[in-house]
């Protein structure tokens, strides 16, 4: 009888399994970066096809950043997860995410400029 191995290894070959309330609790936090990523990107297309009272460049310069913190929520998700789901197998403290003040000072960047435009417009 052979055993069945889980993808990927570098997760599922520690420790033990854990309580599969806590690893679907952990994929479901997954799937939420994961939403999150999902929502730069298309904030990102969005930025870039709308016709704002910004200059070209601005507007690439932020529809690009809104791009960058996509794909970066995205691996970092993947990321958290594999490093979560394996500090829990191993029975060590859980890991933390730095990487979401990175995503949120984007987001926050990118809307005080949006809110700034949108000001200066009505002044206009």
């Amino acid at each position: 009888m052979s055993e069945r191995r889980r993808w990927p290894a570098s997760v599922y070959d520690h420790g033990t399994d854990p309580d599969a309330r806590f690893s679907l609790a952990n994929e479901r936090t997954f799937l939420a970066w994961a939403r999150t990523a999902l929502a730069l990107l298309a904030g990102s297309a969005a930025l870039d096809a709308l016709d704002l009272p910004l200059q070209d460049t601005v507007q690439s310069v932020l529809a690009a950043l809104l791009a960058l913190a996509g794909m970066v929520t995205a691996v970092t998700a993947w990321r958290t997860w594999a490093r979560t789901e394996r500090a829990m197998r191993e029975g060590t403290p859980l890991p933390g995410n730095p990487t979401m003040v990175v995503v949120v000072a984007t987001i926050g960047a990118v809307g005080l400029v949006l809110a700034v435009a949108s000001v200066l417009r009505g002044l206009g």
